[in-house]
This record gives structure tokens, sequence and C-alpha cells, in this order.
């Protein structure tokens, strides 16, 4: 079917409520960062022992990505829709690249995650296969209620579809090395079909499977370990979940480091710079497990205050949604909303030791600078959204 656009770029009011939300959680996250970074950055030769590091880089694309943002938010929704097959081939063809080029990280050849094409910094091809997936599935679900009704009675392959691409993006991403990611891009997909209208029986089906191969798995732990697809490290952390280790030593190092952070910081915290497992002590601070620190220096209190306002994002992104009454536009919203809710979900139960150590970011806060400026275009996305809604009303 071929999408006709009537224009480009548009203006009209985006959601100003949206906008603060991101603007605050982007400079608590930048801040926090800072906070959590600058102790292990002056000890590390990577960064020549500048503690400023980390934040001068991430602040470089929080600055960019907020442009990025802006840029995005013109850009009539309209125009997503129609080149979502090239976005999706396109994150297709990093992914498959990805796998092919030669890893970037030295020592460390079995993890692929990371692409370096000359001219341009590394970036994650994971990061934009989000919005690829997330874009090419609203497109295929929001055409299966536009059938005539003759037509209603042939068979719909719009949900096979999508079946088929959530497939292949997660066996790309987990041909990477990336578990956690490749959890995310499933849980993205499950929620995608979900809002997408797949029979309620499926989803019943689905989560009583879950429910049973969880209890399988916690009742015969140790022999399914040792027989999963899965690589040694993912193994090792998988194990490490199950069998409880206190030691000073081993693979629930950082884990541990983890929950003396939450448990140090008390209501209130410590005060905001003085956290003391940073200090050498948690492994890269201001990536995966940046919570735990944000818990150590600001306490349950604070810690409650920042979960609320992802919360509040979420809300808001879903009222866009809701109030645009193009079925792709709302798909779409509510499909990037989704990636963050599960990205930040995911996250907390990693650091709280609810779910194994997979290494997954925290939205607006881990250390990372492609996925920094991926997610703000993103948010320019659920804005420009937001600006046609606002033109439909006037």
């Amino acid at each position: 079917m071929q999408i006709k656009t009537k224009k480009w770029f548009q203006s009209g009011n985006i959601d100003t409520g949206f906008l603060l939300i991101v603007l605050i959680l982007l400079t608590v996250g930048v801040v926090m960062m800072f906070s959590a970074s600058y102790v292990s950055a002056s000890f590390s030769a990577k960064t020549n022992y500048n503690p400023y590091y980390y934040f001068k880089r991430q602040a470089l694309f929080a600055v960019a990505g907020i442009a990025a943002m802006f840029v995005v938010s013109r850009v009539h929704v309209t125009v997503f829709k129609r080149f979502a097959p090239i976005i999706g081939l396109v994150c297709f063809a990093l992914l498959v690249l990805v796998l092919i080029f030669p890893a970037v990280i030295p020592g460390k050849e079995e993890f692929r995650r990371w692409l370096h094409i000359p001219g341009l910094p590394e970036f994650q091809p994971s990061e934009l296969a989000k919005f690829g997936l997330i874009v090419y599935c609203a497109r295929l679900l929001s055409e299966r209620v536009k059938k005539p009704r003759a037509a209603l009675n042939e068979p719909d392959r719009s949900i096979p579809l999508c079946f088929a691409l959530i497939l292949v993006t997660c066996v790309l991403v987990y041909a990477e090395n990336h578990l956690s990611c490749t959890i995310l891009m499933l849980g993205i997909g499950a929620v995608m079909l979900v809002l997408g209208g797949v029979r309620k029986r499926w989803i019943v089906l689905v989560l009583g499977a879950a429910i049973f191969g969880l209890m399988i798995f916690l009742a015969f732990h140790d022999s399914i370990i040792e027989k999963l697809p899965i690589g040694a490290y993912a193994k090792s952390r998988l194990s490490a979940w199950v069998n409880k280790d206190y030691s000073d030593r081993g693979t629930r190092w950082q884990t541990n480091q983890s929950l003396y952070a939450i448990g140090s910081g008390g209501l209130f915290g410590v005060g905001l710079g003085n956290s003391k497992q940073k200090h050498l002590y948690m492994p890269e601070p201001q990536n995966d497990f940046i919570f735990a620190i944000v818990c150590e220096e600001i306490g349950f209190v604070g810690a409650v205050l920042v979960l609320l306002l992802f919360a509040l994002l979420i809300w808001r992104g879903f009222v866009i949604a809701m109030r645009n009454k193009d079925r792709f536009s709302a798909l779409l919203v509510m499909g990037v909303m989704a990636q963050v809710g599960l990205q930040t979900i995911l996250n907390i139960l990693v650091v709280t030791d609810t779910i194994p150590n997979t290494g997954i970011s925290l939205p607006f806060f881990s250390y990372g600078g492609s996925s920094l400026l991926v997610l703000l275009a993103e948010m320019g996305v659920v804005l420009s959204v937001s600006r046609a809604s606002n033109l439909e009303k006037q």
C-alpha cells in the first residue's frame, strides 16, 4: 500500500508536560552520572586520569540529543510510517554488520555489540534496532484494521510478520552475546503484539508457559543452566543469581556491592557525592548499576522520586498516544514508552538482585553516548505525535 505524505515537517505546539519531564530526568541523570563516575575516572588510564572524562562526553551527547529531539519533533509522523521498511532494513543491516566486522573491545571478542565505521564514533546497532522494531511493528499492526469488510475473512498476515520480525531481530542481537538486550527486544515485541490486538488466549498461553518454565528452572537450575545455549559468561551470571554468595570475590562482586550501596543509603541517603561504594568498590558505577549509587546518595526517598519521574513520563506518553486518532501514531508512542518502561524495570530488578545480572542500562542515567542520543531522538518522535494531536484540535 502506498502512503502519501502531505508534508515532511510540521508546526504546532508540543506537549510541554512531557518535554519538562524529559529535561528533568536528563538533568538529574547527567548529575548522578557525574557523581558516580568521577572517582573511577580519576584512577583509569583509559580516561587519562581525568575525573571529568565521562561527564564531558555524556554532557556533549546530551546537548546533541536535545538538538536531535527538537529536530525530530518537527518531522511529520507520517514520514516515520512511510519509511518504516527502510528504517527496519537499515537496522537489520547494521545488526548483521556488527557480527561481520572485527570486535571493538580487545580481549572480549565474544561480545560483538559495538560497530566502528571509519569516520564515525563507535555505536551499538542494537540501540537503533529497538526503534526500528517498534516503528515497523507499528506500521504492520496499524494496517490490519484498515482492511475492507470483504477482506476480513482473509488470513491476517500482520501478526505472523511481526512475530517473524521480532524473532529475527532477537536472534541477531543474541548472536552479539547481548542477552539483556535480547530479553528487552522480546519484551518490546510482546507489548507491540498485545497492543496490536493479538488474541487473549495466546497471551494467557505464553504467560502460563513462562510461569511454568520459571518454576522448572528454579527446581532444577543447576542442570538446566549447564544445558542452556548461552555463553559461559551468561551461565556464570545465572549461577551466581541462584546460588547466593556474599564473599568478597567472584561473579557476584558487583551485585553485592550494589546491595551494600542501596542498604547504606537509608531513608534520605548519605548526600550527593558522598557514596562510598563508588570508591573503586563497585566496578564502573556510571554504567548499569548507577541506580545503586542513586539509592546510596539520595536515599529511598530520592530513589522513589526518580521512579515517579519515570512513571510520569510513561503515563504522559500514553496520554499523548490515546489522544491521537491515528492508530500508527498511537502504537508508535506506546511502543517507545514500553521500551523506556521495560528497560527501567529490568535495570531496577538487576540492581536489586531480583533477576540475574544481565547488564542493562538505566535510561537517561547510565553512561553511553549512542544510547542517550537515540533515546532523546525517540522522545522527539513522541513530541512529533503530540504536535500532530494539537494541530488536529485547532
